[in-house]
């Protein structure tokens, strides 16, 4: 058995050498992957969002590009910090294209696709409530407030089907704001403190 074992080991460095600059290369960038967006999470936790969003975009780069769903998940993560640290459109923009991905994907995960609307209706609300305060055109803000309108209503919709009476009684909520919005006189909307995520 001692024979066997000492003519084996000098044939195993040269596996374990092949297997470390082949497929163990996908298994340390999986590794750096997980250790940032542990770190993302820890951040956001802290409400140190500018910190969370940076190590989000470090964690998608050293996510292996076949990983998808786990990077769209990463992706919805950073773009809820982008909207908590002040950088709104770029969060709308992007959520935008996970959910018309997400939609399309037929193999798509039912929560992550909830998850993205939500997080798009947030958007389109806030955006809405900016463009307001601004004086843009009612033919400019009123197309996201309605999509936000419908997406909530959806999702509430979704809930009560679910039997999940927290969720449906909070999505709900935002669709009865999002209906206040659109109807809130200009003058009203001013005297009013910009809404928190």
């Amino acid at each position: 058995m001692r024979i066997l074992v000492l003519t084996a080991w000098p044939l195993l460095l040269p596996v374990a050498f092949a297997y470390h600059l082949g497929p163990g290369q996908s298994r340390v960038k999986l590794d750096a992957s997980a250790a940032r967006l542990g770190e993302a999470d820890r951040l956001v936790g802290q409400q140190e969002y500018a910190a969370a969003v940076e190590a989000y975009d470090d964690a998608l780069k050293l996510l292996p590009r076949e990983r998808r769903p786990e990077a769209d998940r990463i992706r919805l993560q950073r773009d809820k910090a982008l909207m908590l640290c002040h950088r709104l459109p770029e969060a709308h923009a992007d959520v935008a294209i996970l959910v018309d991905q997400a939609q399309e994907d037929q193999d798509a995960d039912p929560g992550f696709l909830a998850d993205a609307r939500s997080v798009k209706a947030n958007t389109q609300y806030y955006m809405t409530w900016l463009m307001r305060l601004e004086g843009v055109g009612r033919e400019v803000w009123e197309p996201e407030i309605e999509s936000a309108r419908q997406l909530y209503k959806l999702l509430a919709e979704q809930a009560r089907d679910r039997r999940d009476s927290k969720a449906a009684r909070h999505h709900q909520e935002d669709l009865e704001a999002a209906i206040r919005l659109a109807r809130m006189d200009l003058s009203e909307l001013q005297g009013l403190p910009l809404p928190s995520q």
